[in-house]
Parts: C-alpha cells; sequence; structure tokens
C-alpha cells in the first residue's frame, strides 16, 4: 500500500507539473517572462526531496495505515483541492512558476484579497505535511520543513516584488 500511495500523490504531483509546463510554454510563446528562476528550482527540488524522503522514511518505519497517516491523507486531498481552485481562479495565468504574461491581468477575487499567497498556505503547505505524516516521516518534517520555509519565504518576497511591479503598470 504504501508505494501505491507514493506512486498516486507523485502521479497526481506530476499532473500538476504536466499542465504547469504547457501553460509555461503558452505564456512565453505570448511574451510572458519569468522571475526567481533560482528560487523556484530550489522550491521544485526541496519539494522533490521531501516526497522521497517521506516515502523511504516510510518504508524504513514500516509504516500501517493508522489516524496519523488518515490525517495526513486529508491534508493532501483538501491541498490538491485547493490546487484545482487556484488553477481555476488563474486560468491561464497560473503555473508553478512566477511568470507575468504579456496580457497579464491582476485576478481580483475574494481569496486573493482576505488570503495573500493561498496556493503557499492551502496547498503546498498542507500537502507537506500531509506526506510527512502520512509516511510518518518525522525526520523528514524536522529537517526539510524549516529548509522549504525558508526558500517558500524568498519566493514570497520575489513574488510580492514582480506583484508590486505589475500593479504599478496596469
Amino acid at each position: 500500500m504504501i508505494y501505491l500511495s507514493f506512486l498516486l500523490f507523485a502521479s497526481i504531483r506530476l499532473l500538476f507539473l504536466r499542465y504547469s509546463i504547457k501553460q509555461e510554454k503558452a505564456l512565453i510563446a505570448a511574451g510572458g517572462v519569468e522571475y526567481g528562476e533560482k528560487v523556484s528550482f530550489l522550491l521544485a527540488i526541496i519539494h522533490t526531496i521531501i516526497y522521497f524522503s517521506a516515502f523511504f522514511e516510510g518504508i524504513i518505519r514500516k509504516i500501517r495505515l493508522d489516524s496519523i497517516s488518515v490525517i495526513g491523507l486529508l491534508l493532501i486531498g483538501l491541498s490538491y483541492a485547493v490546487l484545482v481552485y487556484i488553477i481555476h481562479l488563474l486560468g491561464k495565468f497560473w503555473t508553478v512558476k512566477l511568470m507575468i504574461a504579456s496580457d497579464h491581468v491582476y485576478i481580483d477575487h475574494w481569496l486573493f484579497r482576505k488570503v495573500k499567497h493561498p496556493n503557499y498556505f492551502f496547498n503546498l503547505i498542507p500537502e507537506l505535511i500531509g506526506i510527512i505524516l502520512f509516511f510518518h516521516a518525522w525526520l523528514t518534517g524536522i529537517i526539510g520543513l524549516p529548509i522549504y520555509m525558508i526558500i517558500l519565504m524568498l519566493r514570497i518576497k520575489e513574488e510580492n516584488e514582480v506583484n508590486k511591479q505589475f500593479k504599478r503598470n496596469i
């Protein structure tokens, strides 16, 4: 079951990544610009490391499905649902990278007004916490999450700067 679960989680994440790559190509072809490439790369690397590290830690621990795993599974499911909703809201402008399209439109939805960076706080962080809980990957959480949070703070800082510049230009 642990192998199938990991395969399912990784496959879903890869489907989102594949969709993002399609969106990125379309945005670049239409004159879009990417910002913060290094931080995006680091986020992708540490996200992947946390996934695999949690999986291997789960194998070593010989985990079984229990209440902690179920909580993790619920967090993962909710985080994916939030991601689908955010993709829906952002439409052609959504990617995992920090990009501004040549025809970019500021999305003035209540979620973005009330919660800055909802994708990070309602998708990415809960997803990783869910993965860690599902696989009982305490060491991965203790080491990986603080590193991820530092990189995520850099990403948020970059995104705030880009948004500030973008809003000035519209």
